[in-house]
């Protein structure tokens, strides 16, 4: 079976566990999450429905907790995070950015440079000579403003002009709804001035749940046919290569840790996977991205994005300087990203898809994490 109509059926479940749920009612309790060193308060949004509860906070807009359950219906926490705003604070420059939107431009812009417009702009570097994440100061460190809705909460930020080098003034919604076994995340965003913009959630899965281990046991799925290889910097080059006959190809399920120690380059450059996967279909259309089972609890999690790409990471710079509450270290591949996005890189990449934004247009992008169990 081609693997277009594997992601065309794969999709079509996620959907049908997004939607089975829908009429179950959800709950939004709001909680105290701490204060931050300027004395503002961080708030904390709990999402709770039937089948899943998700905590989400103010600051950095992000993924807190997710509970899940496994095939005996156990509830556990399947994102690494911290249980007040002092653990995300207090990491200073070696940032894991648990469960943060990331942005103005999620992932690496090369040297920190791009132009728009016959303008050059400057991002500062964080990153191997690289601006990662949007500098150092990007959305991730930021107080949202939040919108309690009936399903779920919508963080605001208004993003300066010239805030960490981007130009324009950027106003970026992200809204958090859940929809029976799903997470849905709506990103839209408006500019006064030519800029570029590619925000994703940097959630690390670990479907185990606490304590477990490391995710290279998991089973994972990628709809990409292509990935985009990437130099020393981890910036890509060369345009996007078939993943056929490496060990990037995901499209039949594949054990995470069946391939990751490869006497292969591209591994090597990144300690492990950190690259973009090129997804099939149309950018700007929902699709499968990626599916992730664990077979020991067997929680799956399946994920759709409008997104041209998704980033998988394999957490292979988890070192084991943070813990979890039970005090249990976060070890190298103890957890796993998924960042839908648009490619690193895009700006100073004309044949990659463009991630510009002008005044007048709105950039609007949609994931779901959609929760089940096999058997």
């Amino acid at each position: 079976m081609a693997m277009h109509s594997i992601g065309v059926i794969l999709l079509s479940m996620t959907m049908m566990a997004g939607t089975q749920g829908a009429t179950a009612a959800v709950s939004v309790t709001k909680a105290d999450f701490g204060k931050l060193p300027d004395g503002k308060a961080a708030e904390l949004y709990t999402l709770k429905d039937s089948d899943l509860e998700v905590q989400v906070s103010n600051y950095g807009a992000r993924i807190v907790s997710i509970m899940s359950k496994d095939r005996n219906g156990k509830m556990a926490d399947v994102v690494l995070g911290y249980k007040s705003v002092d653990g995300y604070v207090n990491e200073g420059q070696k940032k894991t950015y648990f469960g943060a939107v990331v942005g103005r431009y999620g992932n690496r812009i090369r040297g920190g440079k791009f132009s728009l417009d016959g303008h050059e702009y400057h991002i500062p570097l964080n990153n191997n000579g690289n601006a990662l994440h949007g500098g150092p100061h990007g959305f991730d460190e930021k107080l949202w403003t939040a919108k309690q809705l009936p399903d779920g909460v919508e963080f605001t930020l208004v993003s300066p002009d010239g805030d960490m080098g981007f130009p324009g003034n950027l106003t970026v919604h992200v809204r958090y709804t859940l929809v029976g076994s799903a997470l849905h995340i709506n990103y839209s965003a408006t500019t006064d001035k030519p800029t570029v913009v590619n925000v994703t959630n940097h959630s690390y899965f670990n479907l185990g749940g606490e304590g477990s281990g490391t995710i290279l046991d998991d089973v994972l799925t990628l709809n990409a046919d292509k990935y985009t290889p990437v130099d020393r910097g981890l910036i890509p080059v060369g345009g996007p290569k078939p993943v056929a006959g490496t060990p990037f190809d995901f499209t039949k399920p594949t054990p995470i840790g069946q391939r990751i120690h490869d006497n292969d380059e591209q591994l090597k450059i990144a300690g492990g996977y950190d690259h973009n996967f090129v997804l099939n279909g149309p950018n700007g259309t929902m699709k499968l991205a990626a599916k992730v089972t664990d077979p020991k609890t067997g929680r799956v999690l399946t994920v759709s994005t409008t997104e041209p790409g998704v980033q998988f990471y394999s957490g292979n710079f988890l070192d084991g300087s943070y813990k979890d509450a039970a005090g249990v270290p976060y070890a190298k591949n103890t957890g796993l990203c998924l960042e839908t996005q648009h490619f690193p890189d895009s700006p100073n990449q004309p044949n990659f898809p463009t991630t510009e934004l002008k005044p007048g247009q709105t950039m609007h992008s949609e994931t779901i994490f959609a929760f089940s169990v096999s058997k």
